[in-house]
């Protein structure tokens, strides 16, 4: 059932059409699976329909893709095409009612590149207008506004030697850095921080034997695989696992606790101690909490951001409906950044209904039904 959903859904998003209006029907089975400036929850709705959607999960079939706001579209292709071998699947413009009222940014107008790794999507956003700010000055790997794909090599060393031939900007300290044996659930796999044309951070990760996905050990003449996961930064675990878990449902696939100096490279934060947790739907790459126990002086979300800001970054679900998804959300006291539920309809942006949310410490999330 799981690859059955997600090579529907991978040929749903390259064709850009609704093609997946019965996948509810498809997927009926279970799914598999800190502090933004307003509480997450709170009084939220009364009404009949948003009491009864509290009390079940809204079902999230698949991470469809991972997007995030650039400044010059061309350049960011020529980087992740070019450095990171994606390939582009399409190109559209966006503009109109709907995408504002979906967006919250009032006249915007976008050119939007799909890409794909494996099997995988990333989409960049570039917004013609209005333009947007720039992210925020130094940031570091604990501010709560962090968020990074990580990327899956076939070999940590040629990975590390291309981005080096290309110059790219390391946001780790010392290169890559080995997980210490002593850890039982990351010992043994290799990471590197580093930074895209606009600052966002990104990383590349190899598996040892025995750790990852299967599919990252298949037998491959490419050196960059897919994605793996999207990491964000979180206050509180066991708050974003209400949200996460509890109304979106996804599951805990791992759980890891990472310290000591290999960490603090990794990171470029000194005295780093994380209490890391995976999360899993039935499709696509996972989403993953980056909680750090120390040093806890990160920043918060930004207040005002808004889709065409740099900092911006948004995480694309599949749900089967997306009326009680709001419902749900609503009834939890979750912050909208659309109004409501937007008829999209619109065959370029492959979906039919959509919400923007954000996550108990302003990460945004945007359900789709198709």
């Amino acid at each position: 059932m799981r690859s059955e959903v997600f090579r529907v859904a991978r040929g749903w998003i390259e064709r850009g059409g609704l093609a997946l209006s019965a996948l509810a029907l498809v997927t009926s089975g279970s799914s598999a699976a800190a502090q933004y400036t307003q509480p997450w929850h709170g009084k939220g709705t009364t009404s009949a329909q948003a009491v009864t959607a509290s009390r079940v999960p809204i079902g999230v079939r698949a991470v469809a893709s991972v997007g995030l706001t650039v400044s010059d579209l061309d350049k960011s292709l020529a980087f992740y095409t070019g450095v990171l071998t994606f390939q582009k699947v399409k190109e559209t413009q966006r503009s109109g009612p709907a995408f504002e009222k979906l967006v919250g940014v009032s006249g915007a107008r976008a050119r939007v590149a799909t890409l794909r790794l494996g099997d995988e999507y990333l989409e960049l956003t570039q917004y013609l207008a209005p333009r947007g700010r720039p992210a925020p000055a130094a940031w570091h790997s604990n501010d709560r506004w962090f968020q990074h794909v990580a990327v899956i090599v076939s070999d940590m060393d040629r990975a590390y030697a291309q981005l080096r031939q290309h110059d790219v900007r390391p946001a780790s300290a010392n290169g890559p850095q080995r997980l210490p044996a002593w850890n039982p659930n990351a010992g043994g796999i290799r990471a590197f921080y580093f930074r895209d044309p606009d600052d966002h951070p990104l990383e590349i990760l190899w598996f040892p034997p025995g750790k990852g996905r299967a599919k990252w050990h298949q037998a491959s003449d490419r050196l960059f695989l897919g994605i793996d996961h999207t990491a964000i930064v979180v206050r509180d675990t066991d708050q974003s696992l209400k949200f996460y878990r509890d109304a979106l449902g996804f599951e805990i696939a791992g759980t890891s606790d990472n310290y000591g100096p290999e960490q603090e490279n990794l990171n470029n934060v000194p005295g780093a101690h994380l209490r890391i947790t995976a999360l899993r739907a039935a499709d696509g790459p996972g989403i993953e909490f980056l909680q750090y126990l120390a040093p806890t002086t990160g920043r918060p979300y930004p207040r005002d951001e808004q889709a065409n800001d740099l900092v911006h970054w948004q995480t694309r679900l599949l749900v089967p409906d997306a009326g009680l998804a709001a419902s749900r959300l609503e009834a939890e006291g979750a912050p909208f950044v659309s109004r409501g539920v937007v008829a999209v309809a619109d065959t370029a942006a492959g979906e039919s209904l959509g919400l923007v949310v954000r996550d108990p410490d302003g990460h945004v999330m945007h359900l789709f039904e198709p």
